[in-house]
Formats: C-alpha cells, sequence, structure tokens
C-alpha cells in the first residue's frame, strides 16, 4: 500500500503541484481513507520527502541505464534530458519551484544528490567527447561540469523563466543546444545539426 500511495501521489505532485496536493485529494482519488494514508506517512510533508525520493531515485536508475548504452555523447546527453523531461512530466506545475518555495529543506537535500549524480554524470560525458573529438581538447571538465548544472537548476527559476512565457520543455533543449554548441568541435556539430534535424 505504501508504494501505491507514494506512486499516485508522485503523480498527482506533477501533475497539480506539491502545494495544490492535498491528503483529501489523493485519498479521494485512491479510494482509500486519509487515515490509511497517515498510518504510512505522518505528514504531508514525510509524504512529500518519499515521493521525492522515489523519483530522484527512478531517475537516477534511467540515466545509469541510458549510460549503459555507451552512446555518443551528444546523443547520451539529447536521451537523458528526453527520459527526465518525460518522468517530469515536462514540468508542467514546476515541481522543482514548489519544492523550493513550500519545502525548502526537501529541495536542498534534493539539490545536493542532483549535483553529486549530475556531476559524475557530466565530468564522464565530457570526458568521453574530448577523448572522442567531439568536445574541445582545452575546456576545463570540472568549471564546465558546475556551469552546466547551474544553468538546469537555473532555468526552472520562475522569476526568470516564468512558465507562461517560457515553456519548460523548449528551455531545456535550448539549454542543451547552447551548452553544446560552446564545447563542441566541428565534428561535434555535425553531430548536433543533426540530430537537431531529426528531433
Amino acid at each position: 500500500m505504501k508504494d501505491k500511495i507514494i506512486e499516485t501521489a508522485k503523480d498527482m505532485f506533477l501533475s497539480f503541484g506539491f502545494k495544490s496536493v492535498t491528503m483529501d485529494d489523493l485519498a479521494s482519488e485512491m479510494g482509500i481513507s486519509k487515515k490509511t494514508i497517515y498510518a504510512h506517512f505522518q505528514n504531508k510533508t514525510k509524504l512529500v520527502e518519499a515521493t521525492t525520493d522515489h523519483l530522484f531515485c527512478t531517475i537516477s536508475d534511467g540515466i545509469d541505464a541510458i549510460l549503459e548504452e555507451k552512446k555518443g555523447p551528444i546523443e547520451e546527453l539529447y536521451a537523458i534530458k528526453a527520459f527526465v523531461m518525460f518522468h517530469l512530466k515536462d514540468d508542467k506545475t514546476s515541481p522543482q519551484y514548489q519544492l523550493q518555495k513550500y519545502y525548502p529543506k526537501i529541495h536542498n537535500d534534493l539539490k545536493v544528490r542532483q549535483f553529486e549524480t549530475m556531476q559524475e554524470c557530466i565530468i564522464d560525458n565530457l570526458e568521453k567527447g574530448i577523448k572522442t573529438g567531439i568536445f574541445r581538447e582545452n575546456i576545463d571538465v570540472e568549471i564546465m561540469s558546475r556551469i552546466y548544472f547551474m544553468g538546469v537548476i537555473g532555468i526552472k527559476d520562475q522569476e526568470m523563466f516564468p512558465m507562461q512565457v517560457f515553456p519548460v520543455s523548449k528551455l531545456m533543449t535550448d539549454y542543451l543546444e547552447y551548452h553544446i554548441r560552446g564545447i563542441a568541435t566541428e565534428k561535434g556539430l555535425q553531430i548536433l545539426n543533426k540530430l537537431i534535424k531529426e528531433q
């Protein structure tokens, strides 16, 4: 039952927002009593914590699976972006922004975990790109991986990029292209342009 509650809560939070969905809404959606939910989760904060942890693990496992496919560095970045956007339901309700506003501690803990996971993944991607002649040899891998992470987090800032003006899926696509164009060799740009045409 606990797993079912987390799964349903995850879908509802991503569709309607962490703030909007109440324990009553969740109980009604599942056809169970609130008492059943509280038997597994002390309060809504504990449920949000469990849900974000579950989502983080799902996305991390999915990214690991993509990395195992040994795609080219640029194709790998696009595959990860598509996978993440699918699992975040295209960020329709900007879950990251709502987490930051209403559950700052959970948001900060998650950001630390995201950084640790992404840092390793992006450094590997950059090193592979340099080795295969797709990314420039003179880029500083440590700096570039952090700039990339800060950009991914930064474009989710609702004050800078309001969703009504900047759809998240377009922002993510444009930012990824911006990142790759800044570090790609001529060989890398050919791969990127081909990928963009195919999208």
